[in-house]
């Protein structure tokens, strides 16, 4: 086993453990990523054996070549990369979470992949918290609207949120976006929706994942911390 990924780990999952307890919560509240993108399966099987929650992956095709490699063995996939529609089909079913999805058209095209195989596809929805033109995710104030779409479609059900908000090298105004985010959270948490129970808010990664938990995250995705800089 490379050292470095086991070592990285333990010390991530030690400052994990110390936030958790810090903001009354237990360390095994917090879910950890390991963002696996461009590394290679025996890299992410390391990362898997030192004990991450689960692997995150952003590009479909090298998802599918790992998986087919046993990457992912012992630990959940999940999907963390932006969703084109004509990947749905690949890989509804193959992954156990997936975390990006920022569009009504996706919640219905997964709905309807996860019917014909029989399953139902647990999803978070992605949102774009920073209003970044360039960026993926719904609106904040679209919200309401897509959980109401889920709550009619069959195959589907939302565990809660993701975001990947600005990065200042202010830390306030990080936190502001963090804040902001936990508010949605506990604001979408308190309403009745069918297919739903928000439970999971999927933010923070390698330099913002102690704010990130901090403010309310309990699910952190963190690839250069635990593999090095590409």
């Amino acid at each position: 086993m490379n050292n470095n990924i086991s070592d990285n780990i333990k010390r991530i999952r030690e400052e994990i453990a110390d936030l958790a307890i810090a903001s009354g919560r237990k360390p095994e509240d917090i879910t950890l990523v390991a963002a696996s993108k461009t590394r290679n399966a025996d890299e992410v099987q390391q990362a898997i054996r030192a004990g991450v929650d689960a692997s995150g992956e952003n590009r479909v095709q090298e998802m599918l070549s790992k998986h087919s490699e046993g990457a992912y063995s012992g630990a959940p996939l999940h999907f963390i990369g932006t969703l084109q529609s004509n990947k749905v089909r690949q890989i509804v079913g193959v992954c156990d979470l997936i975390e990006s999805v920022d569009s009504s058209a996706l919640v219905t095209l997964i709905g309807k992949k996860a019917v014909s195989l029989g399953i139902v596809q647990n999803i978070l929805i992605e949102v774009n918290i920073g209003r970044e033109p360039q960026k993926s995710g719904i609106l904040p104030e679209e919200l309401d609207d897509i959980f109401g779409l889920i709550s009619q479609t069959d195959g589907i059900f939302a565990q809660g949120l993701m975001t990947i908000p600005p990065f200042y090298e202010e830390i306030e105004r990080n936190c502001n976006y963090f804040d902001a985010m936990m508010k949605l959270f506990v604001d979408i948490g308190a309403k009745k929706y069918d297919n739903t129970a928000v439970r999971l808010l999927s933010m923070g990664m390698s330099d913002s994942y102690a704010d990130a938990i901090r403010a309310g995250s309990n699910m952190v995705r963190i690839g250069s911390a635990i593999f090095g800089m590409r």
